[in-house]
């Protein structure tokens, strides 16, 4: 088993003589690590493409208040990601990138530099706990962990949410600390601008997450010390009218303009929605999120189950109990939503890698105590079990093999066994290093090799192509396949057909004209056909796989090209 000791140990030396040095460092990894497949990976519906193509839309009519997909109004979310996106569109414009309103990359910038920031960040926050050698660790584990990669290549809210709940917290351990005389160092003076600043950046991006984090986290502690006086620090006079000045602009005009329909939605349907009932098959039991976290904390997840002991016993300390604040109470209400998604919980990771770090140096996580070196084996099935599902998708859907991943696979495996070897000599620090280590070389063999060789799976992006080759710029319509990416990747005007008959009356206007006709409406669509003096001519067929619905898929595209 070879070793990464020494060059670790430069390495780290080398970052953390400063906080600029420590930086650049996880900005490079943070690159390394989210970088991969940025730019080719399709967009991944149902979400990213909605998220897209309101921003899209917001360019094409110049409306910067309501959000639409197409001609439904989109009343979720607040409107912030939709500006970050379209500022990142504009952007691409202005530099010269070809096509650039329907470049996936461009819309998930927002989402990249959230992430990047999310990293950064917990770097500063995790400093009020730790030295600033475990700080660049923590920061780093952060990076490593895959619902963050994943996060920064969705152009949705989660990462900038992310980076917004990790400025308040860190703010607020900063105020917390200090009053308990926990801290090493005395607080800036701004401090409270980040604390209500990233609240108010938080509010636009996704409503009431942020503050929910922290407040659930202000009730716990302040019932602790049975007084609020220690939130002094934080300024809520000033702060609470700088949200105001941040948020409520947009919130009002949203109001004129929808008449208060935004706020019925995004509150009453959206949000308490999500309470009630599992929304768009997203339903999930309580407890599904420690199950999911395994795989969405890899390679870190089973260190940090082995810190529950530690935190448990030290509850009381106030960093500790701090921790447990931030984590416990939003995870709680996250279990007891119906509405389950992995992403949910992403804000919380920063404190648990925080708990990590503290069991670790304190001697809170035993390789002798039973069932640990089991626990610690889960950093080598992950990735063998994520292997195994790629190579039987690519096998199954395209009969092909991803032959570039494997061997970085193998170094992966290598790289997640060299973890345990460590891990059992009681190296923690070193292992959580090869933790590090072990994600690049799985981000290496995933995006660029495997994912792309899942050609099943892009079936929108394959009839998108195929209707340019029709014509230079076609009307299309769809029968049956209905994901959002089609309508990103083909043009807002998408026409969605009802039948056969609408599809085929749609194929006899004039102009250049696109069909795409899913395979169980081609019997009532060639019915409808007959009645046309101009037949249509079958362009091709894409065979593919739909990853909503779980079903393969044949689309026959239809051309008639102008008389």
């Amino acid at each position: 088993m070879f070793s990464l000791s020494p060059a670790i140990e430069r390495l780290r030396d080398w970052a953390t003589v400063s906080h600029a040095r420590a930086s650049t460092l996880l900005l490079l990894l943070s690159l390394a690590c989210f970088l991969p497949g940025f730019a080719t990976l399709q967009p991944l519906d149902r979400d990213e493409p909605r998220f897209a193509q309101a921003s899209k839309q917001m360019l094409e009519t110049g409306d910067f208040v309501d959000i639409r997909f197409q001609d439904e109004a989109r009343h979720k979310k607040p409107v912030g990601i939709y500006w970050l996106q379209s500022a990142a569109v504009k952007a691409g414009e202005a530099l010269g990138v070809p096509q650039a309103r329907t470049q996936i990359w461009l819309y998930r910038i927002p989402s990249l530099i959230g992430a990047i920031a999310t990293v950064l960040l917990t770097y500063w926050a995790l400093l009020a706990f730790l030295a600033r050698r475990y700080a660049l660790l923590g920061a780093c584990l952060m990076a490593a962990a895959v619902l963050l990669g994943v996060e920064a290549r969705i152009a949705k809210t989660d990462a900038v949410l992310a980076a917004c709940a990790v400025a308040s917290m860190g703010a607020l351990a900063r105020a917390w600390l200090d009053w308990t005389r926990s801290l090493a160092f005395v607080p800036n003076r701004h401090n409270w601008l980040v604390f209500w600043g990233a609240t108010a950046l938080g509010i636009l991006i996704k409503g009431p997450i942020v503050p929910m984090v922290w407040g659930l986290a202000v009730l716990v502690l302040s019932i602790s010390q049975r007084s609020f006086r220690w939130l002094k620090p934080l300024r809520f006079g000033p702060g609470l009218l700088l949200c105001l000045l941040v948020a409520l602009p947009w919130f009002v005009a949203i109001m004129l303009k929808t008449g208060g329909s935004f706020f019925a939605e995004s509150v009453g349907q959206d949000m308490l929605g999500k309470v009630a009932e599992g929304q768009e098959k997203h339903w999930g039991p309580p407890g599904l999120y420690l199950l999911m976290f395994f795989g969405t904390y890899w390679p870190a997840a089973a260190f940090a189950a082995m810190a529950v002991p530690f935190a448990w016993v030290r509850r009381k300390e106030p960093q500790i109990l701090f921790l447990i604040a931030w984590v416990v109470p939003s995870w709680l209400v996250f279990e007891a939503v119906p509405t389950k998604l992995p992403h949910y919980v992403l804000p919380l990771y920063p404190a648990i890698t925080a708990l990590l770090l503290l069991a670790a140096i304190n001697g809170g996580i035993d390789r002798h105590r039973r069932g640990a070196i089991a626990t610690a084996l889960l950093v080598l099935i992950v990735p063998l079990a994520l292997m195994g599902v790629i190579l039987f998708g690519t096998w199954t859907l395209d009969q092909t093999v991803p032959w570039l991943a494997l061997p970085l696979f193998a170094l992966v495996l290598l790289a997640a066994a060299s973890v345990i070897t460590a891990f059992r000599r009681e190296d923690i620090e070193g292992a959580l290093w090869r933790c590090v280590l072990a994600s690049l070389l799985l981000t290496a063999a995933v995006y660029p090799f495997a994912i792309e060789s899942l050609r099943s799976l892009k079936l929108s992006p394959r009839l998108a192509e195929a209707a340019r080759a029709a014509c230079p710029d076609p009307a299309v319509v769809t029968l049956g396949y209905r994901e959002p990416s089609l309508v990103f990747l083909t043009g807002t005007e998408l026409a969605m057909a009802a039948g056969g008959q609408q599809a085929a009356a749609f194929l006899n206007q004039p102009g250049c004209r696109v069909a795409f006709v899913e395979k169980r409406y081609a019997g009532e669509f060639e019915a409808a056909l007959a009645s046309l003096p101009v037949k249509p001519r079958l362009l091709t067929t894409i065979r593919g796989f739909n990853l909503n619905g779980g079903r393969r898929l044949e689309i026959a595209v239809f051309v008639r090209e102008p008389a």
